[in-house]
């Protein structure tokens, strides 16, 4: 399923290939995210023309609205939402702790409240590799609690045996596509090492680093995947998930993850926010008013080959559908060319090159406010 092509002489950086029954996902690979079975204000045709591989559905959300029922009638997601290249489904553990009211967690699983509409729900291991069975993924992950940051070692310890319990338990529900276990354990390394190698010893088909960009500092995100890492099999997929910024993402990259998914491109865009290869652009800033250009010279994204800066700007001040729209498409455009200037820097053996000039260029400081 995942093939090894190379890896970095200088880094952990890995090329591979990802095989699924909708198709091959070249990695590096950042993974749009369509929690509700849509990336958000993106059609699958616009998606397909940026070059996405692969985007996310999300167990919790589907379960709830539209149910089931609906999703079987058109023979799983692919079908119901019109995408036909492969699609990756979280189990729903974090939302379930994130989002969901009033909930009970115990070795059995979860029964909590919806935060729709306040109705009583439960969702255990089984039950999360079922749903992700009747919605056809790609990729189903297993059904894990996500500790909070911070959080005290004895709970993490406590979390991690009921994930490590839960996972045995996922790994018996029969699935069309391929399980990745996700590694727990909070902060503590020796709990990432346990999480891991309990994880490699139930042989699954990847493996992810949970549990991340839950509020840590970005020091302690590294540090979840250093601690966790080298206890994984090259020969097995490695995704970050929930993670994160283009910094974050070269230099996840350089530590071995070759998978990645963020709501950060659509959800700062729906704010004027765009990614450029110098760092963050706000476009609703005054100077844009008159800006003929587009978001980045030389991008080839929808936005940039017909508007300029100043109607985009326009657009967003006026509230415009339209304007949200175009900066989705361009920071998706961004991120996914990301990733394919990173593979082909890996194939040319001058990822180390890259990712000095990346961060050279690239400014970790928020464009100011508007004027």
């Amino acid at each position: 399923m995942f093939e090894l092509l190379l890896t970095d002489s200088h880094s952990k950086a890995r090329r591979g290939r990802l095989t699924t029954a909708h198709g091959v996902i070249q990695t590096p690979i950042f993974m749009p995210v369509g929690t509700q079975g849509t990336v958000k204000a993106v059609a699958p045709s616009e998606l397909r023309e940026l070059d996405a591989q692969i985007i996310l559905g999300n167990t919790y959300h589907l379960f709830l609205r539209p149910g089931l029922d609906v999703i079987r009638e058109f023979g799983g997601l692919h079908g119901f939402s019109r995408w036909d290249r492969p699609i990756l489904t979280d189990s729903g553990g974090f939302q379930v702790f994130s989002l969901a009211r009033l909930r009970k967690i115990t070795d059995e699983g979860v029964h909590f409240q919806s935060h729709i509409d306040g109705a009583p729900c439960f969702i255990g291991p089984k039950e999360a590799m079922e749903i992700q069975a009747a919605l056809g993924s790609d990729i189903a992950m297993l059904f894990d609690e996500c500790p909070p940051y911070p959080c005290e070692y004895d709970y993490a310890a406590r979390s991690l045996e009921r994930t490590l319990l839960w996972a045995k338990r996922c790994k018996e529900v029969p699935t069309p596509g391929a399980k990745f276990g996700i590694v727990q354990g909070a902060t503590f390394a020796d709990l990432r090492r346990q999480s891991a190698e309990a994880l490699v010893s139930m042989d699954f088909d990847g493996y992810a680093v949970g549990g991340v960009s839950v509020g840590e500092p970005e020091e302690e995100m590294l540090a979840a995947v250093e601690n966790s890492e080298p206890y994984l099999p090259p020969g097995k997929a490695r995704y970050a998930m929930g993670l994160g910024t283009p910094p974050q993402m070269v230099e996840m990259i350089a530590r071995g993850i070759d998978m990645f998914d963020c709501v950060l491109p659509t959800r700062v865009a729906r704010n004027g926010t765009a990614y450029t290869w110098g760092g963050t652009v706000n476009l609703k800033n005054a100077c844009h008013t008159r800006a003929k250009g587009p978001i980045e010279e030389g991008c080839t994204c929808p936005a940039c080959r017909e508007f300029s800066r100043s109607y985009i700007r326009h657009l967003l001040k006026a509230e415009e559908i339209l304007g949200l729209r175009l900066v989705t498409l361009h920071n998706l455009h961004f991120y996914l060319n990301l990733m394919a200037t990173i593979r082909q820097a890996l194939e040319a053996g001058a990822f180390s090159e890259f990712r000095q000039r990346f961060h050279a260029r690239y400014s970790k400081v928020e464009a100011p406010p508007e004027e």
